[in-house]
């Protein structure tokens, strides 16, 4: 079958493709190239963890199938208060968590307060708007500090997933992550009201997930989801044998696609290749401070040179050289199309090598300027990638000389500064801009993503968005940070890409989500 890009419409369709003719049963089979260590919603923090997550628990929220918006998840109705300090929600009647048991009021309060503690979860701080969470049989009262316009979006957000609290507290431990861990090992139904619950689970090999019998969601037919049994996961980090997997139809599917495989999957009339729009953009991070670690003068402290390598890059040629064509250039400085307020400036920083010359040359750069890329060592990527600018930016005078190293050590030159440019990725873990743009820009969060580069004006308007109840005045607020940071160039603006994922013919109603969430509620196997 012909390569789809799936658009946020499309979403829309592919999430009620199965219809009255399409059959109920059996099970997935799906070739993953990493394994979840633990799918716990407040603990998970590698996205092989958190994008399980869903499949297993429900949020009170969910959200929408272009990523924009919310809609009723667990709450069959929500409203937020005139003055923005009380959202209150009304839970649906007759929820059941997998094991049968009904949910109630105090679970919604013990899971929200489980996940604003940040003795217990790294993402606690999404909700620090929280002052208190308290139930009235179905209605829930979330009382905030001060007005938050992110709090919907983070009630759909996989750490704010409900869980039982009479399971969660019955397991064995005497910690929190002692009874976390229970869980996960216990192979049972119990805490979720997920579409699946976990079944099976063998560490680094494979997972099993088991239809909820009692989830409340109704399919086309009028009956409840999933239409799956189940959906079996082979752990399988070898690109090619995942493939040769999914080839020989050992598995149903198989996801992270190597982009050089992709045309190849294209053409095989019993592979439905999916390139799924995503929130994945890939940049390097530029050393904006006046001198480097080691005390001498920084050439890339001057926002004109960083803006002629922006202009003397030729996104369009990595793409060919680096996903084979599957992507696009980055529109917005800050984000993915498929983030909430992306402004689109494309052509951002077109390849223009006059443009970039006299860049260079106003900013007194001389020939033979000294600047270190820092990849990671055994990326086939990142090699590709300091090739091409090694050559591209040869005619603006820079010698690139390339340093590899680990992640780890990549991630603390980032933190103290001590790199000229590095290769770095991002994908969304929540349904805002606010996340990406602290990470990338505000000052406070990450040193803007450790380039040390500070605007004052960003930084406040970033701070004052935090408060902007108004979605119109909020919205315009991120255009102006995408303005300021387009301008600063702190970054080299590279390229979004999609996550790629083949399916065998005999499945459909399959999706990943922008944030990269795996959506099995409405899949269908068909053998």
């Amino acid at each position: 079958m012909k390569m789809k890009t799936v658009l946020g419409a499309t979403v829309a369709a592919t999430l009620a493709l199965p219809a009255l003719a399409q059959e109920r049963g059996g099970t997935l089979n799906f070739a993953r190239y990493d394994g979840s260590r633990l799918i716990d919603p407040i603990y998970a923090d590698r996205n092989p963890d958190i994008w399980m997550v869903g499949s297993l628990f429900d949020t009170l929220l969910r959200g929408t199938a272009d990523g924009n918006s919310v809609e009723p998840g667990l709450a069959e109705s929500f409203s937020v208060s005139e003055d923005g300090k009380t959202v209150s929600m009304t839970l649906r009647e007759g929820i059941l968590f997998a094991d049968g048991s009904a949910m109630s009021g105090d679970d919604v309060v013990f899971s929200l307060d489980r996940a604003r503690n940040p003795d217990l979860s790294p993402w606690a701080g999404l909700l620090g708007s929280i002052d208190t969470v308290s139930a009235d049989g179905t209605a829930i009262t979330i009382a905030l500090k001060s007005p938050d316009p992110t709090i919907l979006s983070m009630l759909a957000t996989f750490n704010t997933a409900i869980v039982s609290k009479a399971a969660f507290e019955a397991a064995a431990g005497e910690t929190d992550q002692d009874k976390s861990a229970a869980i996960f090992a216990a192979k049972t139904a119990g805490v979720g009201s997920g579409p699946f619950y976990l079944c099976g689970f063998e560490q680094g090999s494979s997972m099993d997930f088991c239809a909820n019998e009692n989830y409340w969601r109704m399919g086309a037919d009028g009956e409840p989801l999933p239409y799956l049994d189940g959906v079996h996961f082979e752990i399988i980090p070898d690109d090619a044998t995942r493939i040769l997997s999914l080839q020989a139809g050992e598995v149903d599917a198989a996801e992270f696609i190597p982009f050089s495989r992709v045309s190849e999957l294209e053409a095989d009339p019993n592979i439905d290749m999916q390139l799924y729009p995503s929130t994945r953009i890939i940049y390097s991070p530029i050393n904006t401070r006046e001198a480097r670690a080691d005390g001498s003068a920084n050439p890339l402290a001057d926002a004109r040179v960083r803006q002629a390598l922006n202009y003397g890059t030729n996104k369009e040629a990595l793409i060919g050289l680096v996903l084979h064509g599957a992507g696009q250039p980055m529109s917005s400085p800050l984000m993915a199309k498929a983030t909430q307020y992306a402004d689109d400036l494309s052509p951002l920083y077109a390849y223009d090598m006059a443009k970039a010359k006299a860049l260079m040359s106003d900013a007194g750069v001389g020939e033979g300027t000294q600047i270190t890329f820092t990849t990671l060592a055994g990326s086939a990527d990142d090699a590709t990638i300091f090739a091409a600018l090694q050559q591209m930016w040869a005619p603006l005078g820079i010698d690139l000389v390339v340093e590899q190293v680990d992640g780890a050590t990549r991630g603390a030159k980032n933190r103290s500064g001590e790199f000229d440019i590095h290769t770095y990725g991002w994908v969304n873990d929540v349904n805002d801009p606010s996340q990406v743009v602290g990470w990338l820009g505000h000052t406070p969060t990450a040193k803007a993503v450790g380039t040390g580069w500070e605007s004052a004006e960003f930084n406040t308007l970033f701070d004052e968005a935090a408060g902007e109840m108004d979605a119109d005045a909020r919205k315009a607020k991120f255009a102006r940070m995408q303005e300021l940071y387009a301008e600063a160039a702190p970054l080299l603006f590279m390229y979004e890409t999609p996550f790629a994922v083949a399916l065998g013919s005999a499945v459909e109603g399959y999706v990943q989500t922008p944030l990269g969430n795996n959506i099995f509620d409405e899949a269908t196997v068909s053998r």
